[in-house]
């Protein structure tokens, strides 16, 4: 004789509950991944030094040693195609980043049960590729002959968003429809 306890079916539910927390988990990923970059590339800490700090959209300077930060254009030396390209991947990054939450928000309620979310990784692939292009062109073609500085946590930031990118767009496509 076996006794139930609960007069429903708590397989059903127990499923739909892992399949909640796993939807919950990669979409917190996800929107983690979209903070990261976004602090990434608004913020002015790519690269530093004792007097400078700079990132991709321009530098602070401080001025006679009297603690005065001056906001100053890159300096002429920065090629203006590899900053343009640097400049445009990062952005290209953030757009696809935020059409794939879009597309993953789309595909959870228009999926058919058993389908993948292919769009939303493809998607979010894409991006992970935009961010790599500007971080590796950033990478080899600014600070190469500087030994004084360092690079900032907004640098970091973009790498560690590029893998967070990556990591949940393998997991979309991994990933299939269970629930109802």
């Amino acid at each position: 004789m076996i006794l139930k306890v609960w007069p429903w079916n708590t397989q059903g539910l127990l499923r739909k509950m892992s399949m909640l927390k796993a939807l919950a988990g990669i979409c917190f990923l996800h929107l983690t991944t979209i903070v990261l970059l976004f602090i990434a590339v608004i913020d002015d800490a790519w690269w530093f030094t004792n007097s400078l700090y700079s990132d991709i959209w321009g530098r602070w300077v401080m001025e006679h040693n009297d603690e005065v930060w001056v906001y100053t254009d890159l300096p002429s030396s920065y090629r203006r195609d590899y900053l343009g390209a640097v400049q445009a991947f990062a952005v290209l990054a953030c757009m696809f980043l935020v059409f794939s939450l879009f597309a993953f928000i789309y595909q959870v309620f228009m999926l058919e049960k058993g389908e993948r979310f292919t769009i939303t990784g493809v998607l979010q692939l894409i991006a992970c590729f935009c961010l790599m292009v500007a971080l590796s062109v950033y990478t080899d073609h600014f600070h190469r002959g500087e030994t004084d500085g360092w690079y900032g946590y907004s640098y970091i930031l973009a790498w560690l968003a590029w893998l967070l990118a990556l990591l949940t767009g393998v997991l979309y496509i991994i990933l299939k429809k269970k629930m109802e």
